[in-house]
């Protein structure tokens, strides 16, 4: 049976550019917009198979516009490029932050192997 994690606090930065989860066993993490965003659970990012994933590039800047409660298991997070499909189950978010290193170093190889850039087209 797998563990469920629960946060005690979810805070939103002022600049909007990072989201801090804090899980009850003491282990809290501060989540980059952008991490959070190219990492999205949503069908859209996620596909609805591995060979489906999709490699988001361009959202170096994107901020988190909202943080919504989705029941008492996860939330929706809103990003000023209208992205609003992703719910972020409290397990998710703990996967997120403890596996962040090698996450963000797949997503980047990804980047650089499609030619795709973290920055915005002109």
């Amino acid at each position: 049976m797998a563990t469920e994690r629960w946060p005690t606090e979810l805070r939103l930065s002022k600049d909007r550019r990072s989201l801090h989860v804090a899980f009850e066993d003491g282990t809290a993490f501060d989540l980059p917009a952008e991490y959070l965003r190219v990492t999205s659970p949503s069908a859209e990012v996620q596909g609805h198979s591995p060979a489906e994933r999709k490699t988001v590039p361009g959202k170096r800047d994107v901020e988190i516009v909202g943080v919504e409660p989705v029941g008492n298991y996860a939330v929706k997070l809103v990003f000023d490029d209208l992205h609003d499909t992703g719910i972020y189950g409290w397990d998710y978010l703990y996967r997120l932050g403890a596996e962040q290193g090698e996450k963000w170093q797949a997503y980047l190889d990804e980047l650089v192997a499609k030619g795709l850039s973290r920055d915005r087209m002109r």
